[in-house]
This record gives structure tokens, C-alpha cells and sequence, in this order.
């Protein structure tokens, strides 16, 4: 898939019952494994010894999941259990009647146990034809690849920031809490503004708008 070496393929059929039986999943978890998910594929297996690049210390290996659907969606919580329960990282391709979402999240390595990760910041592309995501092997090594697969899928939400004088990009985990920052200001920002549309005193609403235009300052600063 995605054009990659066939010396990264894999292929194998994952039973999703395995990712649910043993563990303690919330019966609302299960039934979403049973009903939102047609079947898994383990695709291919992105390593330094399957791509000929070099290593990292972060990154060992890239697994991408291919996700057959029973309907065009799937709770992200089904993926945060896979994540926590496989010790790589992640690319999903979710397919629903022909087309494709890719999706990943920024997965950090534990500080406080050994071979356990902690993901947040999912992101996603749009349903497309699986030639049209915009999704390519990019990096000398797997560190790099991995950020590379980030800020692809995440598009707009990564923009390259400039740093310095020279135009060096953020680190991935930069624009992710930058990124991280933006989506928490927008939510404030909406929830004062429908705050200032039902409000009918006007001191209230000079102090809402004074909130407002603080948070709209922070935001154009990120």
C-alpha cells in the first residue's frame, strides 16, 4: 500500500477479538470493536532494516493498520487501546466503500515504564481514494519519517513555523502543543462568544468582549 518497498510488507489479518478479550475494556469499547470494525490488516512494517534508513531513538518501527469499516466512522478510543497495546507506532488506513481516512497520533515513549506509550492528538485526512492521500515516504531516518507521516496528515493544524533566520521547522512536538493550544483557545473563544449572544446586561457583556478580545491576542500570537 501507499507505494511503499515491498521489502516493508506484512500482510497478516489481526483478529480484532485479540485487541478486546483479554483486557479490561468497557462493554461499550467491545461493542464498538464488534460493530464499527469489519476486519484488520497489519500491512507493512516500516524498520531502519526494512527501509535501508538510518535509526532513531524514538522510532524503532512504523506499523501501518489498514481498518475495514462496517460505517464511515470509528470511535478513536478503538485506536487509543491499539496504540496502548502495541509498543510501535501507528498509521491507520480506515477504508469504508472504497475509500480512505489516514489516521496517527503523536506517541510518546513512557518516562516511568519501560516499552508502554502514551498517545494524544489524533489526526486525520478526509475520506479520498486511496492514490490521493497525501501520504509519502519522507526522512533519512525514522524519527524523521514518523514526524514527516505527522504533519502530512495533519495538514493545516502543522504548518511549518519559522523559527529563525533560516526557516527551520518546529520540532513535531512543538507544533503539536502549539497546535494543542490553538484548539483549547477556539473552544474558549466559541463558549464566550455564544455566552455574549444570551447575555443581556451590558457590564457583563463589556466584560465578556474584553475576555474575547485577551484570548483572540493570545491566539494570533501562537
Amino acid at each position: 500500500m501507499l507505494s511503499l518497498p515491498k521489502s516493508t510488507e506484512f500482510n497478516r489479518r489481526i483478529p480484532k477479538q485479540k485487541f478486546y478479550e483479554n483486557l479490561s475494556v468497557t462493554p461499550e469499547l467491545k461493542r464498538a470493536f464488534v460493530e464499527q470494525i469489519l476486519v484488520i490488516y497489519w500491512r507493512n512494517k516500516l524498520a531502519a532494516t526494512t527501509l535501508n534508513v538510518g535509526q532513531s531513538e524514538n522510532v524503532s518501527e512504523l506499523e501501518i493498520f489498514e481498518i475495514k469499516l462496517n460505517q464511515p466512522s470509528l470511535d478513536s478510543k478503538i485506536l487509543q487501546l491499539i496504540d496502548k497495546e502495541i509498543p510501535y507506532h501507528i498509521l491507520y488506513l480506515l477504508e469504508y466503500n472504497g475509500e480512505y481516512q489516514a489516521w496517527i497520533g503523536y506517541k510518546e515513549r513512557s518516562l516511568l515504564k519501560a516499552d508502554t506509550f502514551k498517545v494524544n492528538s489524533y489526526y486525520h485526512t478526509e475520506w479520498l481514494s486511496l492514490d490521493k492521500l497525501p501520504l509519502r515516504l519522507d526522512g533519512l531516518h525514522m524519527d524523521a519519517i514518523y514526524d514527516s507521516f505527522i504533519r502530512q496528515v495533519a495538514g493545516a493544524r502543522l504548518s511549518f513555523d519559522e523559527d529563525n533566520e533560516l526557516g527551520a521547522k518546529s520540532s513535531i512536538k512543538d507544533a503539536i502543543n502549539r497546535d494543542n493550544m490553538r484548539q483549547k483557545l477556539n473552544k474558549q473563544i466559541a463558549a464566550l462568544e455564544a455566552k455574549m449572544r444570551n447575555e443581556k446586561q451590558f457590564n457583563t457583556q463589556v466584560k465578556i468582549n474584553a475576555e474575547l478580545k485577551m484570548l483572540k491576542n493570545e491566539l494570533d500570537e501562537l
